[in-house]
C-alpha cells in the first residue's frame, strides 16, 4: 500500500515540524484518513500529496501548540525519540535536522519558517511548492528560509560535532560525575554552557535554565553531592549517543549540544511523558 511506503518518512516530517513525536503520530493517522478518502486518480504525485497535508497538519498543530508551551511548568524541551524511530536518516540534512539541538533551536521560530527550514532543509522542496505549502509566495518563501537558517546556525558550531565527538564527551561527563570530579566537569564545559531541565511540573527540576559555566557547575555539583550517579549508560538519541540515567528514582535522559569542543547545551528531560519511547531495553 503507497501510504504506508511513505509513513516513516511522514512521522519523521511531522516530528521535525512539532518536536513530539506523540503529536507526529497523530498528524500522519489524520493524514491517513484524508488519503483513504481521496480519490486517488485526482493525484498525480502522492509523496508530493502526503508531504502537502502532513505539512499543512503539522502546521495547523503546531500553531495551538505553541500556546500549551508557553504555559508549560519550566522549560518546554523537544521529546526524544530513539534514532531508530527517528525515520529515514539517508542525508546529513535529515540527520542534522533531528538532532536534539536543532530540535531546540527551531523553537525560536514561527511555525511557517520551521515549516520552510524543514521542508527546504531536511527534504529539498522546491521553493514553488514549499510557498504553496505554506500559503506565500516563493520570495517570502526563501526569506523565511534564510531568516531561519540564520536563527538556527546562532551559537552552533560550523563542524558538525559526529557521533565519536558526542560518545567520547558524554564518558568523560558520566566518569566525572560519578566519582563526583568537578575540576573534571569544568575542562568539559564552554564558558557559555547553558542547562535545560523539562520535568513538565511532573517531577523536580530547575524551573529556568541554568546559565554559565559557574552556574551549572554549582547545580550540578549540588545533585552531586546528595544523589547516586552510578546508574548511567548511553542510549542512540536523535542521531547521536545521549545518556540515560537514573537519579533519586526519576529517569532523565541527557543530550549535549558541542561548540569548539565544550559541551555548550546541556538538555535533561526528565517528564516522565516524554521518556516513553527511550527507555533503555
Amino acid at each position: 500500500m503507497e501510504f504506508e511506503e511513505y509513513r516513516p518518512m511522514l512521522l519523521g516530517l511531522a516530528y521535525r515540524l512539532l518536536g513530539s513525536m506523540w503529536d507526529a503520530e497523530d498528524v500522519v493517522q489524520e493524514a491517513w484518513l484524508r488519503w483513504q478518502g481521496t480519490d486517488r486518480s485526482t493525484v498525480r504525485e502522492p509523496r508530493a500529496f502526503l508531504v502537502t497535508v502532513v505539512s499543512r497538519l503539522a502546521l495547523d498543530q503546531l500553531r495551538s501548540a505553541r500556546v500549551k508551551r508557553e504555559a508549560y511548568t519550566g522549560p518546554w524541551l523537544p521529546e526524544p525519540v530513539l534514532t531508530s524511530e527517528a525515520g529515514p536518516l539517508d542525508t546529513a540534512e535529515l540527520r542534522d535536522t533531528v538532532s536534539y539541538a536543532t530540535l531546540h533551536m527551531m523553537e525560536r521560530l514561527s511555525p511557517p519558517e520551521r515549516a520552510v527550514f524543514v521542508l527546504r532543509e531536511a527534504f529539498e522542496l522546491p521553493y514553488d511548492e514549499i510557498a504553496e505549502i505554506v500559503g506565500s509566495s516563493m520570495a517570502n518563501a526563501r526569506q523565511m528560509h534564510h531568516r531561519a537558517s540564520v536563527r538556527v546556525a546562532e551559537g552552533r558550531d560550523r563542524f558538525q560535532p559526529t557521533s565519536e565527538d558526542h560518545t567520547t564527551l558524554l564518558t568523560k561527563f558520566i566518569d566525572a560525575a560519578r566519582g563526583g570530579d568537578l575540576g573534571a566537569l569544568t575542562e568539559l564545559f564552554h564558558a557559555d554552557v547553558v542547562s535545560w531541565n523539562d520535568g513538565g511540573g511532573k517531577v523536580r527540576a530547575a524551573l529556568r535554565p541554568i546559565i554559565g559555566r559557574r552556574k551549572v557547575l554549582s547545580f550540578i555539583g549540588g545533585l552531586l553531592s546528595r544523589y547516586d550517579f552510578s546508574e548511567a549508560r548511553l542510549l542512540d538519541v536523535n542521531g547521536r549517543p545521549a545518556i540515560w540515567t537514573r537519579v533519586a528514582g526519576v529517569d532523565q535522559l541527557i543530550m549535549i549540544d558541542i561548540v569548539d569542543g565544550h559541551i555548550k547545551g546541556i538538555y535533561g528531560v526528565l517528564n516522565p511523558d516524554k521518556l516513553a519511547r527511550v527507555h533503555p531495553g
